[in-house]
């Protein structure tokens, strides 16, 4: 992955939760501190991202809507220029949800993406995927 510039937000995610990471090296030492801690919420107000199968396990379609709320978060920081770089470590069905749901305002941020599930990961070990 190409250098990650200082000040660039790094999400951690699955369809369970996700980490919110900020570089805070210097450009040249990847240094992350986390920021937050995200949570699918509100499950009644929203719905799954994209079609979901009528098989599909409560599970499952929580995982869709998380992955659909993250995504219009992601959209709502560039839209409101809230930052410059953007780079998603996430687990492929995850990513594979979130990608269709990314405004070209989020598209043009991103810098990198990883399909890998490091959530639960020591900062260490994330730092290294990342470098």
């Amino acid at each position: 992955m190409q250098r990650i510039p200082a000040g660039t937000v790094v999400v951690v995610a699955d369809g369970a939760g996700a980490r919110v990471f900020r570089n805070i090296g210097d450009g040249k030492t990847l240094t992350l501190q986390q920021q937050d801690m995200l949570e699918l919420m509100n499950m009644d107000d929203d719905g799954p991202a994209g079609s979901v199968p009528t098989e599909s396990s409560g599970q499952q379609i929580n995982e869709a809507t998380f992955a659909k709320q993250l995504a219009i978060g992601l959209n709502n920081g560039a839209l409101k220029d809230e930052y410059t770089h953007l780079v998603l470590v996430a687990d492929p069905q995850t990513l594979g949800r979130m990608r269709p749901l990314l405004h070209k305002q989020t598209q043009q941020r991103m810098i990198g993406e990883i399909a890998k599930t490091l959530t639960n990961s020591p900062l260490q070990d994330i730092e290294r995927a990342l470098s």
